[in-house]
This record gives C-alpha cells, sequence and structure tokens, in this order.
C-alpha cells in the first residue's frame, strides 16, 4: 500500500508547553503519528514522556524558560544531540493575565507579549535557519487562539499577542515557503486547560460561553491532535500562511 500522507515516521517534532494541556495533545498526536518528541517547558514534561514512551517513542524532556531567548540554540543542540535534527516546531508554550484595560500592569504586558510572540518568533527563526542550512524541509506549527480574530475582554496583552502570531504566520510563510518551509497555525476554541480553567468555574461565564459554541461543549486537548498531524504531515505541503480554527464552530455563530 502507498505510505499515508499522514505518516510521520522517522521525523522529529519540537514541542514547547508540552507538559499539559494543548501541548500535551499535540505532542501525543504528533507520537502516534510516528514521531520522536522533544518537549519543551518550564516545568517537568514526566507525565508527557512516560505516555509518549508507553506508544513506543523516544521522548526528550527538556526544562528551560522561554520568556527569554537564551536557551533557544541549546535546545536546538541538544534536539540533535538526541535525534538529529528537527523537522517540526510546534509553538505552543503560552501564557495570558487578565485585567481590566485600565489597570493593566507593564509587567503583565511584558510577560506575555515575551513568551507569547517574541519567544515564538525567535525559536522559528532559528529552526528556519537550521533547516535552510541543512537543505531540509521543515514544518512550523503555531498556536493561536479565537483572539486572533477577536478582541476578547480583560486580556489585552493576550489578544496583542495572539494577534500578532496570526501576522507572524503569514510573515514567515511568506518568507519561508520557498525554502521548503511550511508557516502555519492552528486556533484553538475554548478547550478545556489550565489557562480557562477560571472560565470554566464561572457558571454564568462558562454557560455564555457554551450558548456559542455549535458544538455545545467545551474542546479537549484531544481534539487538537487531528489539525497538528495534518500540518506536521506531507498532507499539508502546499498550504501555507493559514490559520486553522479548532473552535467546534465559534467563529462560524
Amino acid at each position: 500500500m502507498p505510505e499515508s500522507p499522514f505518516d510521520l515516521s522517522g521525523k522529529t517534532a519540537i514541542v514547547t508547553g508540552g507538559n499539559t494541556g494543548l501541548g500535551q495533545g499535540m505532542a501525543l498526536g504528533l507520537a502516534r503519528a510516528g514521531c520522536q518528541i522533544v518537549t519543551v517547558s518550564r516545568r517537568p514534561a514526566e507525565d508527557t514522556r512516560q505516555r509518549i514512551e508507553a506508544l513506543g517513542r523516544r521522548c526528550l524532556t527538556l526544562k528551560a524558560d522561554l520568556s527569554s531567548a537564551a536557551p533557544i540554540e541549546s535546545i536546538l543542540a541538544r534536539t540533535q544531540e538526541a535525534f538529529g535534527y528537527a523537522d517540526i516546531l510546534v509553538n505552543n508554550a503560552g501564557t495570558i493575565r487578565r485585567a481590566d484595560a485600565l489597570d493593566f500592569s507593564e509587567k503583565d504586558w511584558d510577560d506575555v507579549m515575551n513568551l507569547n510572540l517574541k519567544a515564538l518568533f525567535f525559536l522559528s527563526q532559528a529552526f528556519a535557519r537550521h533547516v535552510i542550512e541543512h537543505e531540509r524541509r521543515g514544518k512550523i506549527i503555531n498556536v493561536a487562539s479565537m483572539l486572533s480574530f477577536q478582541g476578547g475582554i480583560r486580556v489585552p496583552s493576550y489578544t496583542a499577542s495572539k494577534s500578532g502570531v496570526l501576522g507572524l504566520t503569514r510573515l514567515m510563510a511568506n518568507e519561508w515557503a520557498c525554502r521548503k518551509i511550511n508557516v502555519n497555525a492552528i486556533a484553538p476554541g475554548y478547550m478545556a486547560t489550565d489557562n480557562t480553567e477560571a472560565l470554566r468555574n464561572d457558571p454564568a461565564r462558562s454557560q455564555e460561553i457554551l450558548n456559542r459554541i455549535p458544538a455545545g461543549h467545551w474542546g479537549d486537548p484531544e481534539d487538537i491532535a487531528g489539525a497538528t498531524v495534518f500540518l506536521a504531515s506531507r498532507a499539508s505541503d502546499y498550504v501555507h500562511g493559514h490559520t486553522l480554527a479548532v473552535d467546534g464552530g465559534w467563529l462560524a455563530r
């Protein structure tokens, strides 16, 4: 039988924020498709590692703080030592701060922008340089948000950062598509993760959100796995600069 265009056997993927939530769901989806995984997170990713190894894949867990660009070259070097060159980069690491725009602090602005946007760009840049230098094909998958398309409330730096992710995805695709690097993004809808715990614990706000979702329920990290495999695989070789909403129909409402 012909090889499946979704088969990722022999590929290596770096997944930032791969210890919990969406990052863990994306890492497990890639592992099921055949990938070796490198997770990068501030906290241990032992649960992710154990679950990936149970699938028969190898997993390297790296502890790093991506609020600055300092760890980036080490991440790529340690990946190369363990597995050879990375084929896929998933920029999932992110954070959020909530406060009224009138009261929002400079620290809350910088903390979010440094991780959600600055780290994403400079890790992508370093990954792309390695791919181009060694004449390989690369796949970059950024994690955007519903707030890449909407304004939201009480999350000014998060909204700015995720709007920036959509724009940078297009910019990098424009420059790197001709270098055999696909740059795309996934915009998750309202998912049951740590970032949405406060919303899910507010019965009134949670119900408002559920009323807007045609699918009628919060998403799960597993729901994002298929889109991740698609954008990481040969099946998406002619897809560039696209942000794919995985949102239960939220944007269609």
